[in-house]
């Protein structure tokens, strides 16, 4: 895995893996699969598996689906390192990052709008090569709105900290990363992803910045976890690389699709683990169909 020619591979390191569920809603079926891998890799390795909450999107976490994602993942067979890892218990560790990203200027203030963003990507001459990131991913940051690189930033105190922060990302340069299940994958910066967010004006971390810490702190060797993230691989590298982490290696695993071929999410209630365990479905047969 490298960024550059000059960063070298990740030292191999004794494994430690992961489960991370977001508690928005019931884990489903395509959950079981990904976690039930995570652990599978953990396991046939010999290593750690450990469990972290990712609860920062404060409007759609609730605790009774943190309460029923340990439940469910527990009927599965799966097994974890105690304490459980909570990220909202971790701000300070974030604010820190943050800190040292402010320091090395890799970041800046964005007082731009959603609405103004959709705007500006909806002129045909800000619109990225190839059509732009997929719809679900984070839209690219037109250049134009940067500050200067040389501009002084804002102080990072109370109102500091309730402002939006992007990271500057190297505009041209290619970033290669090899994926344990979909092999070489390339993004170049500035084209297929842009500045993105690393801190939300609620004060909170944004999803790259607190896994990226996470993942360095907690020492883990290998992510697991779907293919719809691999984009944001790339924005974690950037992270971890700023912040003089090691890299972790990554395996992004298939989704499952319903019948019309559209991936699954925790709207479809009709594969829930809880569901599909009132059925009387086993475990072991929900993981066999799953092919783990």
């Amino acid at each position: 895995m490298s960024l550059s020619p000059a960063i070298p591979p990740p030292a191999r390191s004794p494994y430690v893996g992961r489960l991370a569920p977001s508690p928005t809603g019931r884990l489903h079926l395509g959950h079981a699969r990904t976690f039930a891998l995570a652990a599978a890799r953990a396991r046939e390795a010999g290593g750690r598996l450990l469990m972290r909450i990712d609860d920062l999107d404060t409007a759609r976490c609730r605790p009774e689906f943190t309460a029923a994602a340990l439940e469910d993942l527990a009927w599965l067979g799966l097994r974890w390192e105690e304490p459980v890892i909570v990220q909202s218990a971790r701000l300070d560790r974030y604010r820190a990052a943050l800190a040292r990203l402010h320091a090395a200027g890799l970041i800046f203030p964005c007082h731009r709008s959603r609405k103004d963003l959709a705007e500006a990507l909806s002129a045909p001459h800000e619109r990225a090569p190839g059509g732009g990131p997929p719809a679900d991913d984070e839209p690219l940051y037109p250049l134009a709105w940067r500050p200067p690189a040389d501009a002084p930033l804002p102080p990072l105190d109370a109102a500091g900290l309730a402002t939006n922060w992007r990271f500057r990302v190297p505009v041209g340069r290619e970033l290669v990363f090899e994926d344990g299940h979909h092999g070489p994958q390339r993004a170049v910066c500035g084209s297929d992803f842009g500045d993105f967010l690393v801190w939300r004006k609620d004060g909170y971390p944004s999803y790259q910045l607190a896994c990226a810490v996470d993942d360095a702190e907690l020492g883990i060797t290998e992510v697991v976890r779907g293919a719809d993230l691999i984009r944001s691989t790339f924005r974690q590298l950037l992270l971890l690389d700023a912040l003089g982490a090691p890299l972790p290696a990554y395996h992004h695993a298939p989704l499952l699709t319903d019948e019309r071929g559209v991936r699954l999410a925790k709207r479809h209630d009709a594969l829930s683990l809880a569901t599909l365990r009132a059925a009387g479905r086993s475990p072991a047969t929900l993981l066999d169909d799953c092919g783990i």
